[in-house]
C-alpha cells in the first residue's frame, strides 16, 4: 500500500516576554484554540481544559471517577437525604435535589457567589434562544427554587439515574445578567465572555483569564479571591499550535514546556518522542473515554444506507493503523463504549478486515463496480468527502489509510480538512458536514449517548442549533432504549439495557468507530501534581495541586 506523506509547515516558536519566563509561569501547547469561552454555549475540549482553571462546574466526575462537589457543599444523593422522588404537578415523577454553595466562592472581582448566579445559568441553560448545546439535557431541570443567598432546589421532571448531575452552572449574575436580559437571541455574541473575557468578574476558580489573542494563546493568572488551596504556579499561557508537528517543535524548542494529554500531541507522535528524547520529560499514557470515530450524515444518500456503513467498516484495517501508528496502544472501537467503562460489552457484532464482505455488501445495497468504482442504479459514483482538524498530523495519515483502503472496496474519498475552531465552531454544530466527519467524542463513566444519539438532539435552525447529533441518526428503538436506561436506577437492570444499546449502535453503525485514544501527557520533569482523568472533565480542575520543583 503506498501513502503519500503531507509536507507539513512548521510554525515559528513564539517568544513569550521576560515576565513569562520566571519559574512560577507554565507555558502549555495545545493542537486547538477554544471556539469560545463561555461554560455554557462552548463545549470543545480546548474550552473545557482551560476553563476549567477558572471557572467550576457545581459537580463533576473526580480523579477516581465519582461525583465530587467542585462549586457545592455537597453532592445530592438519596443515602444522604439531599435528593428525594416526587410527584409533578402533572401527576408525573420528578426528583427534588436540596444543594448548598460554598461560604468562600468569590468572583474575580470579589463579589461572591451565591443563588442569583445559579440563578442566572439556569436561566442561560434552559433558554431555547441562546443556542446551548446542551439544551434538550439542561431541559431536565423543570423548576428552579432559591431559598436564601446560598441555598436552592432543583426539580428534575423526571426520573434518572444521572439525577445529581442535573444542576446548573453558576454564571455572573453580576457581570452578564443584564446582557443575557436585553437580548437573549443575540447573547451568544453580546456575552462579556466574547466581548470582554478578560473581566476578572467572569471567573470563580483559582485563575482568571487575564489575556487573549485570539486564534494565538490565552493567558490565565492568579484569582486573588480564591479562598481554596492557593496555586503554586503565578501565570498559565496555554498557546494553541494547531499543527501538531510544529507543536512538537514549540516543546523542544522551549517555547512550551508542557503538551497535556487532553488536546496535545497523538499517541503515535508521544512514543516517537519519547524514544528521541524521553531522558527529558516525563511521559505518561492514561487510557480512557475518549473516542475516535467518524461521524457519518444521513443527509448523505449513500451514507443512510446501513449497508454501504457497514461495508465502509469492513474495509478498514483499523487494527493495522492501531498496531501501526500506536503500538497497540489504543484498542480498536466496536462501538462508543470503552473497554475501561463499567457499562462495556465484548459479545456485541464486531467488523474485522474484510475487503471482499465489504464488496458483497455494497453489491448486496444495488451499487455495481465499474471501472473500479461503485455506483448506485442511477449512475452515481460512491464518492464520500473526509473531514477532519486541519494540521493534526496523526487524524491526517488515518485519512490517507482509510482512502487508500476504500478505494480497493471501490469508493472514492476526498479528503477536506478545516482549522479546529471552523470544523467544531460552525461545520459540526450546523450539521454542514457532507460525508464522514472524523473526531472524538469524551464522555463521564456509565454515560447514555442521549446528546449524540437522541433524536431530538439533532441540531437545526429552529432549535437554535442545540444537541450533538450531528450525524441526524433517528431510530425509534434507540431513542426509547435512551429513556429507558435514563429512568432505571437499578443497576442490573440499566447494564442490560446498555447491552441492547450497543447492539444496536453496532448494528447500525450511526458513526464508524475507529478506537480509543489514550491521552499522552508529556511533561516537564519540574511538573508534579498533575492528575490525568481518562475521562471528560479535565486534569486542570485540580490545577491548584500543580507544583513546580524548580530551584
Amino acid at each position: 500500500m503506498k501513502k503519500t506523506i503531507l509536507a507539513l509547515a512548521m510554525a515559528a516558536p513564539l517568544a513569550f516576554s521576560a515576565a513569562s519566563a520566571s519559574a512560577e509561569t507554565l507555558k502549555i501547547g495545545m493542537s486547538q484554540y477554544p471556539e469560545g469561552l463561555h461554560p455554557i454555549l462552548v463545549s470543545n475540549v480546548a474550552a473545557s481544559y482551560i476553563l476549567s482553571t477558572a471557572h467550576r462546574g457545581t459537580v463533576i466526575y473526580g480523579k477516581d471517577w465519582l461525583l465530587q462537589c467542585n462549586a457545592c457543599v455537597d453532592v445530592p444523593s438519596f443515602e444522604n437525604g439531599l435528593a428525594e422522588r416526587i410527584v409533578l404537578d402533572d401527576g408525573r415523577e420528578g426528583i427534588k435535589l436540596k444543594v448548598q454553595i460554598p461560604n468562600d466562592l468569590f468572583w474575580g472581582d470579589g463579589v461572591p457567589v451565591t443563588t442569583k448566579d445559579i440563578a442566572l445559568g439556569y436561566a442561560i441553560e434552559t433558554d431555547e434562544r441562546v443556542g446551548n448545546p446542551g439544551l434538550q439535557e439542561a431541559k431536565t431541570m423543570e423548576k428552579l427554587v432559591v431559598l436564601d443567598d446560598k441555598n436552592f432546589e432543583v426539580v428534575l421532571n423526571k426520573i434518572t439515574f444521572k439525577y445529581n448531575t442535573f444542576i446548573p452552572t453558576a454564571m455572573p449574575a453580576h457581570v452578564e445578567g443584564d446582557v443575557y436580559s436585553k437580548d437573549p437571541t443575540s447573547y451568544s455574541k453580546t456575552t462579556k465572555y466574547a466581548t470582554e473575557p478578560t473581566n476578572p468578574g467572569l471567573y470563580f476558580g483559582p485563575f482568571v483569564i487575564s489575556k487573549v489573542n485570539a486564534g494565538s494563546f490565552i493567558t490565565a493568572q492568579k484569582n486573588p479571591h480564591w479562598k481554596g488551596k492557593s496555586p503554586v504556579i503565578d501565570e498559565i499561557i496555554f498557546k494553541a499550535i494547531e499543527n501538531t508537528s510544529a507543536l512538537e517543535a514549540h516543546l523542544l524548542s522551549g517555547s512550551v514546556d508542557y503538551l497535556p494529554g487532553e488536546l496535545g500531541l497523538s499517541l503515535d507522535q508521544v512514543l516517537q518522542l519519547e524514544k528521541r528524547h524521553g531522558d527529558k520529560y516525563k511521559v505518561h499514557y492514561e487510557p480512557g473515554l475518549l473516542y475516535e470515530h467518524l461521524d457519518t450524515t444521513m443527509n448523505n444518500p449513500h451514507l443512510a444506507i446501513k449497508e454501504v456503513r457497514q461495508a465502509l467498516l469492513y474495509g478498514a484495517n483499523r487494527e493495522q493503523l492501531v498496531d501501526k501508528l500506536f503500538a497497540g496502544k489504543q484498542p480498536v472501537a466496536d462501538t462508543n463504549v470503552s473497554p475501561r467503562d463499567t457499562t462495556f460489552f465484548a459479545d456485541v457484532k464486531r467488523y474485522e478486515y474484510n475487503p471482499e464482505k465489504a464488496k458483497q455488501l455494497l453489491e448486496g445495497a444495488g451499487f455495481t463496480l465499474k471501472n473500479g468504482v461503485m455506483v448506485d442504479s442511477e449512475g452515481n459514483e460512491l464518492r464520500i468527502e473526509l473531514m477532519t482538524t486541519a494540521g493534526n498530523k496523526t487524524r491526517e495519515l488515518v485519512q490517507q489509510v482509510l482512502q487508500s483502503q476504500w478505494k480497493q472496496i471501490g469508493v472514492k474519498v476526498s479528503i477536506n480538512n478545516q482549522p479546529a475552531r471552523v470544523y467544531f465552531g460552525e461545520t459540526l454544530n450546523k450539521r454542514k458536514h457532507k460525508g464522514l466527519a472524523m473526531f472524538a467524542w469524551y464522555s463521564s463513566p456509565e454515560s447514555p449517548p442521549r446528546t449524540t444519539l437522541l433524536s431530538t438532539n439533532i441540531p437545526t435552525e429552529e432549535n437554535g442549533w442545540s444537541g450533538q447529533n450531528y450525524i441526524g441518526y433517528q431510530n425509534a428503538a434507540m431513542d426509547d432504549l435512551l429513556n429507558k436506561v435514563e429512568a432505571e436506577l437499578d443497576t442490573e437492570k440499566r447494564k442490560k439495557i446498555f447491552h441492547e444499546i450497543q447492539n444496536i449502535y453496532a448494528e447500525d453503525l450511526p458513526a464508524l468507530p475507529l478506537y480509543f485514544r489514550a491521552d499522552s501527557f508529556v511533561m516537564p520533569k519540574w511538573l508534579e501534581g498533575v492528575t490525568p482523568t481518562g475521562h471528560m472533565f479535565p486534569s486542570t480542575n485540580w490545577v491548584e495541586e500543580w507544583y513546580t520543583t524548580k530551584k
